[in-house]
């Protein structure tokens, strides 16, 4: 039996991964379902971190979707070579890691693995429809 992978509809001229040999780069992924944003606005610094999981968690989700949509039968994802997390934060908030590690987690729960590459969490003042959190990936092929 063999998983289908609904592919993140795209928010403009681009696709949503990209696949060159044995390496997958994924466009920007923000939480949405079926093309709708899910959770908008600004990561606030007097609100708990858990707040902001479900939204990391699919935006993280919309990636790994693209990045397999790209492979062929038989395939799979084998390494997280680099993990961007761009979070739309207030000026005030100081906790981009904690709130990347949510991405990493669901990462490392979907593929078995103890870590991941690279990764960088970055605090933005905007993000495409005012997502909250904004997710790319590149990964290799096995």
């Amino acid at each position: 039996m063999s998983t289908i992978t609904v592919q993140p509809i795209p928010q403009g001229k681009y696709l949503p991964a990209v696949r060159h040999k044995d390496v997958v780069y994924t466009s920007g992924m923000t939480p949405r379902k079926a093309g709708k944003l899910k959770f908008i606005g600004q990561i606030k610094a007097d609100k708990p971190i858990d707040r902001y999981k479900e939204a990391v968690q699919l935006a993280t989700s919309n990636a790994i979707a693209a990045a397999e949509s790209c492979l062929n039968e038989g395939e799979r994802l084998s390494v997280i070579l680099r993990l961007n997390v761009y979070l739309n934060a207030e000026r005030d908030f100081l906790y981009h890691a904690i709130v990347a590690d949510y991405a990493t987690d669901a990462l490392i729960e979907k593929f078995g693995v103890k870590c991941i590459g690279s990764r960088i969490a970055i605090g933005v003042s905007s993000l495409p429809s005012n997502a909250m959190v904004e997710i790319s990936l590149i990964a290799t092929v096995s």
